[in-house]
């Protein structure tokens, strides 16, 4: 019986090991509907053919939404014996890794494709149109916005490469910050009041995002200014890294725009925008209510499973490293993607984050779907709650608690 353990350990393989290069279908969509795109227009359907350059809006809002419906939950977890082999395998930050040159390839397709004059090539008599225009740019942002999610895994690591690599990732949306204020400002603060990245019950997604925004923007440049006063440096030296994060969107986006053109412009800014908007939409949901409760001496508790809504649906997983297993993130946050597992006592999403992305743009609907589950999570007491302060009377009447 002592051997057991050992002999699960050996014969436990990773049934989703070559599933992770799902990963990779974000970034090379654009590069697979092109030839159906021709054959379409071959065939005489030119309006049609053009709706093919919402693929990204498609794929987030459609697509992963009914696999993660069709698979449903994973529910493999790793056992401890493995758990140091499956994190030094370097097959899996490959899988990361090789996202990058396929991000920018799509990047310099997409904006030769919302800038060209002459499309024939594709069948396309002059330039896209305007509504294909703008599903090129929001199809591109989708994969910028996953692939903030793919520097945020590299990003927590501690070799210089993926540090390096999580940068340039980023450098597509225009959130180079998000590096230094996920890692130094989020997991310091999160489910807390203070944390501009932790949704309160009550507050819309509407609010959220520019509170979000712009919070997240002031507390990295405030945390990165902090480090270089300890370096004796004035914050606007290089070595910070939220103006070197800033630099490389500014020359990436400044020798698109001088190659392309200015017609280039709108493009750059919807593709930002919606970017960096699917990652709010996913903050958002994240820890929707969640508080950790203060100490007798001032701090708050540790954050544990409790504080992070958790879901372990299949599909999106895939595509998110892991992303929903976000409570041993939380725990582990140098944990590389491959071995975070699905933890007791974390409360559970009803369904993937592709599912309840586009429910956070409803609010009527998304408080239907959370906040009954925020309250059995506290047992019924939502004084416990993160509580939008503006909606803090209201609530607490609502629940038949006194002020």
């Amino acid at each position: 019986m002592s051997t057991q353990p050992a002999t699960e350990a050996v014969a436990w393989r990773d049934k989703k090991r070559y599933l992770w290069l799902l990963g990779l279908v974000a970034p090379t969509a654009l590069f697979v509907v092109l030839p159906i795109v021709w054959a379409m227009n071959r065939a005489g359907w030119h309006t049609a053919s053009q709706a093919l350059f919402w693929i990204g809006p498609f794929l987030v809002y459609v697509l992963l939404p009914l696999l993660d419906l069709r698979f449903g939950p994973d529910g493999q977890n790793a056992p401890d014996e493995v758990m140091a082999r499956l994190e030094n395998d370097r097959y899996y930050r490959y899988c990361t890794y090789i996202y990058i040159p396929f991000q920018y390839a799509s990047v310099i397709l997409g904006a030769y494709l919302f800038t060209a004059s002459d499309l024939s090539w594709l069948g396309v008599e002059g330039s896209l149109s305007w509504p294909a225009k703008i599903g090129l740019a929001l199809s591109v942002g989708a994969l910028g916005g996953i692939g903030i999610n793919t520097a945020h895994e590299m990003g927590h690591k501690k070799e210089e490469l993926e540090r390096w690599l999580a940068k340039i990732t980023l450098a597509q949306t225009c959130y180079g910050h998000f590096y230094i204020e996920h890692n130094r400002g989020h997991h310091v603060r999160v489910a807390t009041p203070e944390d501009p990245a932790s949704s309160r019950f009550g507050e819309t997604f509407w609010e959220f995002f520019p509170r979000s925004v712009a919070g997240s923007l002031r507390s990295a440049w405030r945390l990165e200014a902090a480090r270089m006063r300890r370096l004796d440096k004035s914050p606007w030296h290089l070595s910070n890294d939220v103006l070197t994060a800033w630099l490389m969107s500014v020359v990436l986006w400044g020798v698109l725009i001088a190659v392309f053109g200015p017609a280039l412009i709108p493009f750059v800014i919807i593709q930002a925008v919606y970017g960096f908007s699917l990652l709010e939409s996913v903050n958002y949901l994240e820890h929707y209510g969640l508080l950790r409760q203060k100490l007798p001496n001032g701090r708050y508790e540790r954050c544990t499973p409790a504080h992070s809504w958790n879901s372990d649906h299949l599909v999106t997983n895939l595509f998110l490293y892991h992303l929903q297993r976000h409570s041993d993130h939380h725990a582990n946050p140098t944990r590389r993607y491959q071995t975070l597992r699905s933890m007791d006592g974390a409360p559970n999403l009803p369904s993937g984050y592709a599912s309840l992305i586009g429910l956070t743009y409803l609010p009527p609907l998304w408080r239907r779907l959370m906040d009954h589950r925020v309250l059995a999570h506290y047992d019924g007491d939502i004084t416990r709650a993160n509580i939008q302060p503006r909606l803090r009377t209201k609530v607490l009447a609502r629940y038949q608690v006194a002020a």
